[in-house]
């Protein structure tokens, strides 16, 4: 009773204001409050994970920390991250009401799968809706996309396509005919999509191309492209660019296209989690909002790529086709040479580099990028019914000598906007030699991709690695096989050391002995 009475005689407590703190937490909204907080007592919260935020008619969920330095947050204050301060969208001084936040429902769902029970479409949609309302935090999120790869069957597939692309935007487009284009990644280099957009896009089918960020590799579509242009476009600045060029290549998490993918990938990352399911899902949610009607999935099969062998491509491809055909997307699935680099350069100003030679018609472009190129724009020009059966590659080819793809390439950079980023190779650089005479038998595409990522790429635009070798190539004793570049000197002691280990190179059929071939 006199705990009651007490309550019931302390003045309400006065409402915080936000700050914002120069704190970046990557995915996860975070909430500071002082030990001596004003407002709330910090040891109410010690038992809830979560925080809900409350201004006007806004909520937030967020994860709540405790600090006892007064020149970070004050009595009166709530400290918000860089991420959650972006989401809130309130202005520095906003007052804001604080609660503990329960467990969002859908988690029971998470922990049902964990235990191995399948789950109903309604409780698929209600985590994805959870996700993409950054109402989990990144272990939550880790435990939902662990237990789903350990199984999931093709209802509970179809139902994360589909909760996945509603829970964000669906584009549609006066076209009839929508193409797109998707590799699965796992071959360093490989920016085909760069030369496949502007060929098909100067033809005049419309290409609206999305790309996410890179999961595992050193580069993705949308990190390449960044180098040359704006990727971060909303959605009816795409609508405008691909209205004026047929095409383009964007960022799919700018423009909200399945944004519970965005925050998934963003866990998977560190965590390289890439399943069977979880990747099917990825990219046919983001292909069904985007509006697509006929995609081209390129499968790379090689022994240090995703998928080993045909047998599991075979797999993987039933399993896109599956998906189509619920869908009504028509899917077309291709097996490609996955045993070594596609392109000489690896991570975003390298690969840039290689995608724009072929383009301009450099004599020094990668050939095996230029040919891989011409045969998958070549799939996707045969889906207008104008153009007569079995002529694509030459259409392609033609568009691409003449320059036209290259003029449609520079016409989507301008309408996309200049780059935000570097264009430079990083200043610090190592060349991997040969030790020995002898023909390069191998490349390990896995052991490359760790590399070049050690090295910095994605996160640093001018890291990566420059291939001057290739299977079947003669090396001389001391002549370089590939050369690294990095910005940051810790990275570059690190990338040093990987490579004494193993340098993904076999010579003469003999695997590197202390990191160097035989």
């Amino acid at each position: 009773m006199e705990q009651r009475a007490e309550a019931r005689g302390n003045p309400p407590r006065p409402p915080l204001t936000v700050s914002r703190l120069a704190l970046d937490t990557g995915r996860e909204n975070v909430a500071v409050v002082s030990r001596r907080s004003l407002a709330l007592r910090p040891e109410v919260f010690r038992g809830f994970s979560r925080v809900e935020l409350r201004c006007n008619s806004k909520v937030l969920l967020a994860t709540l920390l405790i600090t006892d330095d007064d020149s970070l947050v004050g009595p009166d204050e709530l400290g918000l991250s860089q991420p959650a301060f972006r989401r809130f969208n309130e202005p520095v001084g906003s007052l804001v009401a604080v609660t503990p936040a329960p467990p969002p429902a859908s988690l029971d769902a998470v922990r049902g799968k964990i235990q191995g029970r399948i789950l109903s479409a309604d409780e698929i949609r209600a985590i994805v809706n959870d996700v993409a309302h950054y109402r989990y935090s990144d272990m939550e999120i880790a435990a939902f996309l662990i237990s789903s790869a350990s199984f999931m069957t093709s209802d509970e597939l179809l139902a994360l396509v589909a909760a996945m692309a509603e829970a964000g935007t669906r584009l549609s487009w006066p076209s009839p005919i929508v193409v797109d284009k998707h590799c699965i990644g796992g071959i360093p280099g490989n920016r085909t999509s760069m030369v496949v957009v502007p060929i098909v896009a100067a033809h005049g089918l419309t290409i609206p191309k999305t790309s996410s960020r890179a999961i595992t590799s050193p580069a993705g579509t949308a990190d390449t492209m960044e180098v040359l242009a704006r990727v971060d476009l909303g959605v009816e600045e795409m609508k405008e660019v691909v209205a004026a060029c047929h095409g383009c290549l964007v960022w799919g998490g700018h423009v909200n296209l399945s944004p519970a993918d965005d925050v998934l990938i963003s866990v998977e990352r560190p965590l390289s989690i890439d399943t069977r399911e979880q990747m099917v899902a990825s990219i046919m949610s983001k292909k069904l909002a985007a509006g697509s009607t006929h995609l081209l999935v390129d499968l790379p099969v090689g022994p240090s790529a995703k998928l080993g062998n045909a047998a599991e491509a075979m797999r993987l491809r039933k399993l896109f086709e599956f998906v189509g055909d619920r869908f009504g997307i028509a899917v077309e699935v291709i097996m490609t040479d996955g045993r070594q680099p596609i392109g000489n350069g690896i991570g975003p100003v390298l690969e840039a580099r290689d995608v724009m030679a072929v383009l301009s018609g450099d004599p020094k472009a990668p050939v095996d990028l230029r040919e891989k190129s011409l045969r998958l724009a070549a799939h996707l020009l045969e889906y207008d019914p104008q153009l007569r059966g079995g002529s694509g590659y030459a259409r392609a080819r033609e568009l691409l000598d003449s320059g036209a793809a290259f003029k449609q390439m520079q016409k989507i950079i301008d309408a996309q906007g200049p780059s935000p980023c570097a264009v430079q190779p990083g200043p610090l650089s190592l060349d991997v030699r040969a030790e020995a005479d002898g023909i390069v038998a191998g490349i390990d595409c896995l052991q490359l991709n760790r590399l070049a990522r050690t090295a910095g790429a994605p996160l640093d635009g001018g890291a990566g690695i420059d291939l001057f070798k290739k299977v079947g190539d003669r090396v001389d004793k001391g002549e370089p096989l590939y050369r690294i570049y990095s910005l940051d000197a810790s990275q570059h002691e690190l990338v040093a050391a990987a490579v004494r280990s193993s340098n993904g190179y076999l010579v003469n059929g003999h695997p590197p002995v202390d990191g160097k071939p035989a």
